[in-house]
């Protein structure tokens, strides 16, 4: 019978009462944890961390806040990112509250521990004595979490920071570099869309590291665009996926029919 080790079984913490846990899983456009984790944007993180919204403070002076964040919106796996404790009450709402000491001896643990815990409700932090019994120990990776699998064309639904991370990625490349297809560009802050198509060297790898390179990949449409907006507010997937013997008039006529059926013309950033 397997035996289920529990958290505080590895974190060995005494004073329960004096223990808050945070569960980072607000998944959207523009805030989604794991993500801006794999970014390595860890001031964000702890920022959110230690955010007070408008009515109530998140903690208090010399509590401990144990941070983690879902890997997935579709499972209950938690990537523990931080423990620290609270130093000083800056005795601020709606925004970052506090001051705080990161505690050093479970830094090991940072990245790499994944627990299991069902969330049944929506409030992001919980007293600890009411819930860490819930959060079994899933794995103990060898190394920083990743997990830049190439998930699947229908599947790729990416910011433009997670784009520039995962291109040079092999795996990613061998899924990019000998396709043709139709993608999407979708502008976040205003809704505009941008379909374009890959037939040409490297196809949709090749397209797409122009992006990277300098926002716009010589669309007329999107180089008047400041390239951090772009950053801060795109998101790239694909449309349409062809082997790469297609004849390349197949791609132009889906990516035209794409563009009359989004309104991509009309609305968005495409000109021709």
């Amino acid at each position: 019978m397997k035996t289920t080790i529990k958290l505080n079984d590895l974190l060995n913490l005494n004073n329960l009462e004096n223990v808050k846990i945070r569960f980072n899983t607000m998944f959207d456009q523009n805030w989604t944890p794991i993500e801006i984790y794999k970014n390595k944007n860890f001031e964000t993180l702890l920022n959110g961390h230690y955010w007070n919204y408008n009515k109530n403070k998140s903690y208090k002076e010399g509590q401990i806040t144990i941070g983690f964040i879902k890997i997935d919106p579709k499972d209950d796996l938690w990537l523990l990112f931080h423990i620290g404790e609270v130093t000083k009450d800056l005795d601020k709402l709606n925004g970052v509250g506090y001051e705080y000491k990161e505690l050093d001896h479970y830094n090991k643990y940072f990245g790499r521990l994944i627990v299991r815990y069902k969330n049944k409700v929506q409030t992001l932090i919980r007293k600890a004595e009411s819930v860490i019994d819930e959060c079994d120990i899933e794995q103990i990776l060898p190394d920083t979490f990743d997990n830049d699998i190439f998930p699947g064309y229908d599947n790729i639904n990416l910011s433009w920071d997670s784009l520039s991370r995962i291109i040079n990625k092999e795996n990613w490349k061998t899924a990019l570099q000998n396709q043709k297809g139709v993608y999407l560009i979708i502008d976040t802050s205003n809704g505009k869309k941008y379909v374009g198509s890959a037939y040409g060297q490297d196809m949709i790898l090749g397209r797409w590291m122009s992006y990277v390179k300098n926002g716009h990949g010589g669309n007329v449409g999107m180089k008047s665009l400041n390239f951090d907006h772009i950053k801060k507010y795109f998101r790239y997937s694909i449309l349409d996926i062809y082997k790469s013997s297609i004849n390349d008039n197949v791609i132009l006529e889906r990516e035209s029919w794409w563009k009359e059926l989004l309104l991509s013309r009309t609305f968005g950033y495409n000109e021709n």
